[in-house]
């Protein structure tokens, strides 16, 4: 199950596990979810792993109807083209990285961009930084020689980016965390950033957090069963909470659900004060009795609980008033994504997504809206600041193409939607179906243009990761094969 809350903060939330070796290419890779702040650019979501995903701040829920900004959408991105083209891999990687498995292409999983560096994670771990105003590679990050990089977060709040790491040199069993200034990494100054966390054992199943919504990393070293968290300003250690009987731990805004190994019939749950960790609230959560726990989550005061054949509880914490939504209506989802501006949740079913609110009722059904990817790769998938639109890589529509190329294949290639979130109408399409959507013209005198190798329905084909830069309004798609491709107006 793959859970994410959103709220406009850049990386909302990202788990990495260390991951036995092979990890890395395995469904093992736990990533995770991330959001731009207000106006800061840099985001996308994106997680794998049995867990969710910190959130927004409390704020007044909107009312549920199209925002202005979702109104001017399809004159945002009007006039869409493929503009530049980056490859992560040339001749050069052989050089720079040790590790054979790391020269040969593999897909893009992650993209993030954030002042005008863009950073492109490949499957095999190599990861590159590109500048968008020369769309120049600036250099790789894995600057040891047996790195191999599994996840990107960057911190807003110092403007660095933290790559979470793990080495041949101890059987890549353990994650390592280093931060770097922005800046430096324009500059190409790698050597300037520093190690994080190097008290922490972080070997499998240990892990570590970063939520960028309550500003605080946590950590989990198995070994001793021991939770730490941290200050994201300063990384400076708050508190830590040491329990073998701790079967998981999930962030809201403002506190930690402590959830218990489950007896028979019930579930011990504790509510803690994410500053302090203090303890807010202790209670125990009933259950049916030798039935699966599908997911147990926490939003704000409502607690969300559904096992397997059973209906979706929706519990208040204050008052233990219960709304139950019936089996039939409610599929366990493969992900979920809480939208805390909004007081929704969407819900990720094979290759569908929907909108709930906390009273269990469906909210908003998508038209055209049909995920490429049937496990919700969630890195394909971005939500704006204001959590009125969804972008995500579809599969292209039955009437715009009835799903086959001209030999009667199904086709590769999907198209890029953009969707109302309160309507569930898509507003805004990149599409190979599009006659006017064409690699844009060089103008004359400009050097800095990148080469485009790829046509535009090769870009649209088998897209692995996507990232919406508010700021720019531009879109970063990633492939399988290793390229990084920039839509723009």
């Amino acid at each position: 199950m793959e859970h994410h809350h959103h709220k406009p903060g850049l990386r909302v939330r990202l788990r990495i596990t260390a991951a036995r070796r092979r990890a890395w290419f395995s469904a093992g890779l736990h990533s995770a979810c991330r959001k731009p702040p207000r106006r800061d650019p840099a985001d996308s979501v994106h997680k794998v792993a049995r867990r969710e995903i910190g959130g927004g701040h409390r704020r007044p829920p909107r009312p549920a109807a199209p925002s202005s900004s979702a109104c001017s959408c399809p004159e945002k991105f009007r006039n869409f083209q493929l503009q530049e083209e980056y490859d992560t891999y040339d001749d050069e990687v052989q050089f720079l990285v040790q590790l054979p498995f790391l020269w040969s292409r593999t897909k893009i999983i992650e993209i993030v961009a954030a002042k005008d560096v863009i950073f492109a994670l490949a499957q095999s771990g190599l990861c590159a930084a590109f500048n968008r105003t020369t769309n120049k590679r600036i250099c790789y990050l894995n600057i040891s020689p047996d790195e191999v990089i599994r996840s990107l977060f960057y911190n807003k709040n110092n403007e660095s980016l933290i790559t979470v790491s793990v080495y041949e040199s101890d059987r890549f069993s353990s994650l390592k965390c280093r931060t770097t200034p922005i800046e430096y990494i324009r500059r190409g100054q790698l050597n300037n950033g520093f190690p994080l966390f190097e008290t922490e054992s972080l070997k499998y199943p240990g892990f570590v957090e970063f939520d960028d919504v309550n500003g605080k990393v946590l950590t989990f070293s198995a070994q001793d069963s021991t939770y730490k968290v941290f200050d994201l300003k300063n990384y400076n250690f708050l508190y830590s909470i040491c329990d073998k009987n701790i079967q998981e731990i999930k962030i809201s805004p403002g506190i930690m659900l402590v959830i218990y190994q489950k007896t028979n019939c019930n579930v011990p749950l504790r509510i803690l004060s994410i500053e302090d960790g203090t303890t807010l609230k202790t209670f125990t959560q009933l259950l049916h009795r030798n039935r699966k726990v599908d997911f147990i989550e926490q939003f704000n005061e409502k607690l969300l609980v559904k096992q397997d054949k059973e209906n979706l509880q929706i519990i208040d914490v204050r008052n233990s008033d219960l709304i139950e939504v019936n089996k039939t209506e409610f599929m366990t989802p493969s992900a979920f994504i809480f939208l805390y501006e909004n007081n929704l949740f969407l819900t990720f079913c094979n290759r569908t997504v929907a909108a709930w609110n906390f009273r269990g009722e469906l909210v908003t059904s998508f038209d055209d809206h049909e995920l490429w990817h049937p496990n919700c790769n969630t890195n394909n998938i971005y939500i704006t600041a204001d959590q009125d639109l969804i972008i995500s890589y579809c599969k292209v529509s039955k009437q715009a193409t009835d799903g086959c190329d001209e030999t009667g294949e199904v086709s590769s290639m999907g198209s890029i939607n953009m969707s109302n979130i309160f309507t569930g109408k898509c507003v805004a399409k990149i599409s190979p179906s599009d006659p006017t959507l064409t690699i844009a013209p060089r103008r004359r005198g400009d050097t800095n243009r990148s080469t485009i190798r790829s046509t535009v329905p090769e870009a649209l084909e088998d897209i692995t990761a996507l990232f919406y830069d508010e700021d720019r309004n531009e879109i970063y798609t990633g492939n399988s094969k290793g390229l990084v491709h920039v839509w723009s107006n």
